[in-house]
């Protein structure tokens, strides 16, 4: 499934940052997002700050059939970094409170 989402990207001529970075598809955040909507049904279900000031993205379908995670830079590039299938969200656990 994701692998259409790979063919796709790669026949949209998506540009490669670097032949080192082969591996990650980068294109502009909102062209990804559109895509990932409309292949998979994934829209993000979680967001974090990274120390470097890009913005990491998880996205699932609905029902966690399938999820991928982007980095977004400063400039707005996103790239895909992973993506696969059955996400389940974690219960959040605070220390020192019972369950």
């Amino acid at each position: 499934m994701k692998r259409m989402l790979w063919a796709f990207l790669v026949s949209a001529s998506v540009v490669l940052p670097s032949a080192a970075s082969a591996q990650a598809m980068c294109a502009a955040r909102s062209d990804l997002l559109v895509n990932l909507k409309g292949q998979f049904s994934e829209a993000p279900v979680a967001i974090g700050l990274t120390n470097t000031g890009g913005v990491v993205e998880v996205l699932t379908s609905p029902e966690g059939d399938t999820w991928t995670i982007i980095v977004t830079d400063p400039r707005g590039t996103s790239c895909l970094m992973a993506a696969g299938a059955y996400w389940q969200a974690a219960l959040k656990v605070v220390v020192g409170q019972e369950s």
